[in-house]
């Protein structure tokens, strides 16, 4: 009997599991709620156009590094990056400037739709996240992303992912 009722509660868990995150809406998902990502977007996909998309990435993840190394919450990073974003997109420009390219920058902060992506260690699904968004000139180019925090691209900082597993609570809190 015992062995039945783990069994209806796992499926139970996994039914609940699929009705939550069911439908055609855009949901932030649980895990999207701890990230805030970045996501540069390049004015084309013509060839000098994506080398200097990366050279503006470079730059940009230079200037945020030290701020965003110092954030104890995503909130925090939230926060001091959106107090940034003027002098990101004056980073960003300077870099397009010295390369040749005067179609400007644009940056902010809004959630945004993101495929699955596995960086290293961390998958991160596929949902609507918090983002930091930066458009080279029309920004219709392929794009680069990662996540600002906690800091998996960025140099220095901390991080503080935690895995959990809600199958693996259930079953700990039936057996424990």
């Amino acid at each position: 009997m015992k062995k039945f009722a783990v069994i209806a509660l796992l499926v139970a868990a996994i039914l609940g599991v699929v009705f939550a995150f069911a439908g055609t809406g855009k949901r932030e998902t649980a895990d999207a709620a701890s990230y805030l990502r970045v996501h540069i977007r390049a004015n084309s996909n013509g060839e000098e156009d994506q080398a200097v998309k990366y050279k503006v990435r470079d730059a940009v993840v230079a200037f945020l590094t030290p701020t965003v190394a110092e954030c104890e919450t995503k909130a925090e990073a939230m926060q001091k990056i959106g107090a940034k974003l003027g002098e990101a997109e004056e980073v960003a420009e300077r870099v397009l400037a010295e390369n040749g390219f005067f179609y400007g920058a644009r940056a902010e902060i809004r959630k945004e739709e993101f495929p699955t992506r596995v960086y290293e260690n961390a998958t991160l699904e596929a949902g609507v996240y918090d983002a930091l968004i930066l458009e080279l000139g029309t920004g219709k180019g392929d794009n680069w992303w990662c996540v600002v925090y906690p800091p998996l691209c960025f140099g220095g900082g901390k991080t503080n992912i935690i895995y959990k597993s809600k199958i693996k609570e259930i079953i700990e809190k039936f057996f424990g």
